[in-house]
């Protein structure tokens, strides 16, 4: 499956079954964002490459596995920036639907996280068409952990969005 689905995130109708399901995310931040993609839909994570492309949008072509990657610069494409503002280290590759192989920079090394189902949400469609963010489908308000002040919100990617 492509993406999430609120029926594939839905809470069990078992509480205890609910607290249980836990959800596999590869997470990474770009800017001050913080973002995932469900396990599932990555590919693998590589040491960048070299990016080639005109420079002028934030999209770019590498060479992996003797296969061509679409690379989407989230950084400039979030943020509007008009060269890479980070020096980027790892690519995150994901497959979309349609089997298409695209990457997306990462300044640090991405982690495996798990959360429970029901920490999870949609985002609404008027808040998508309407953010910066139209990328992200669902939203995780993380408590803060022991040494943080304040709760982390985690935007969980839409890869088929990505792509366009």
């Amino acid at each position: 499956m492509a993406s999430l689905s609120a029926q594939k995130l839905a809470p069990a109708p078992n509480a205890a079954k609910a607290k249980a399901r836990l959800i596999k995310l590869i997470t990474f931040d770009i800017g001050k964002l913080n973002l995932a993609i469900r396990i599932d839909q990555v590919y693998k994570v590589v040491n960048i490459p070299a990016v080639h492309g005109s420079g002028l949008n934030p999209v770019g072509l590498a060479r992996v596995d003797n296969q061509d990657v679409t690379v989407v610069d989230l950084h400039r494409r979030l943020f509007r920036s008009e060269a890479a503002a980070v020096e980027s280290y790892y690519l995150v590759l994901v497959k979309t639907g349609r089997g298409e192989l695209l990457g997306i920079p990462a300044s640090q090394t991405p982690l495996m996280t798990e959360l429970p189902a029901t920490l999870i949400r949609s985002l609404p469609d008027s808040y998508r068409r309407s953010d910066t963010l139209e990328i992200a489908s669902h939203i995780a308000v993380l408590p803060a952990q022991a040494g943080e002040q304040a709760s982390r919100t985690l935007f969980l990617l839409d890869v088929e969005m990505l792509a366009r």
